[in-house]
């Protein structure tokens, strides 16, 4: 960071100094922010696993009472789940008359973009063309698209080694446990006793260039993957400690109220399914 400094102290013309240096001060902010972060989930794990606040203190090379101070300090651990300094959140467009956005989707990624401001991470809404063009290479991507809509997501859902995302005989969509053969398929298509629930993918799955990953959510139908929304504002922190910043995938099940499909309760149908050597 200090070599970016002196890059920018080395532009003789003010007006481009400027800028950049609005620019840099954004970036080692967002950089102070992360690594508060990081300290304070360091402080917790060195904590729970038999340190004493004297023993941390040595390590950090400061006072006891600074650790009680720092221990606090920075945004939650769990913000990691979903970046770390800013969350693009993309929904898709549906074709019609006038290309729109399903009212679940909107508040899907609504829901996900509050959840990152709660997370104190900055974040956006963009919309996915009805190609289903998406561009994954990017840090901080949350993608609310299934197979049916994007053949981007259909190619990433193909590749996780542990669920799979399929049409059935009858037509019906389904969750598949490739290990086991366990199958998932949405209530609200149970031909003999329809209810009003759905399910959905959520997982962490590799981007196409390998630099990172990206976090993929798919509702056998879009109320399903505002179900998953519901979830992860209720337990981001337990699923972040669980699966932390790698790959997984898993199935989340939920029940909505008639007509609005406002969700009423979520559950996670399976475990968080590590991805192993991926």
């Amino acid at each position: 960071m200090i070599d970016e400094v002196r890059r920018v102290a080395a532009i003789k013309d003010h007006r481009v100094r400027v800028k950049a240096s609005v620019e840099l001060m954004e970036e080692l902010q967002a950089a102070v922010v992360e690594t508060s972060r990081m300290r304070k989930e360091s402080i917790a794990w060195l904590r729970q696993n038999g340190l004493s606040m004297a023993e941390v203190a040595k390590l950090m090379g400061v006072s006891r009472a600074r650790v009680a101070q720092l221990k606090d300090a920075g945004p939650p651990a769990e913000r990691a789940f979903l970046g770390v300094d800013r969350v693009s959140v993309a929904v898709p467009q549906r074709p019609g008359e006038r290309e729109y956005v399903a009212v679940e989707d909107s508040a899907t990624g609504q829901q996900l973009i509050n959840l990152a401001h709660r997370l104190q991470l900055d974040g956006e809404l963009e919309y996915i063309p009805t190609t289903g063009a998406i561009d994954l290479d990017r840090d901080g991507l949350v993608v609310v698209c299934g197979p049916k809509t994007s053949p981007v997501t259909a190619a990433a859902l193909a590749a996780d080694p542990r669920l799979s995302f399929e049409t059935l005989a009858d037509g019906r969509w389904a969750l598949i446990d490739r290990e086991s053969g366990r199958t998932i398929t949405s209530p609200t298509d149970d031909p003999d006793e329809p209810r009003l629930a759905d399910v959905a993918y959520l997982g962490r799955l590799p981007r196409p260039d390998g630099a990172g990953f990206f976090l993929l959510v798919a509702g056998v139908h879009a109320v399903g993957s505002l179900g998953v929304a519901h979830y992860l504002s209720g337990h981001i922190a337990e699923l972040y400690e669980e699966v932390g910043d790698q790959p997984f995938s898993m199935v989340i099940g939920c029940d909505y109220e008639a007509g609005t499909k406002r969700v009423l309760t979520s559950q996670a149908l399976t475990g968080a399914l590590r991805h192993e050597g991926a």
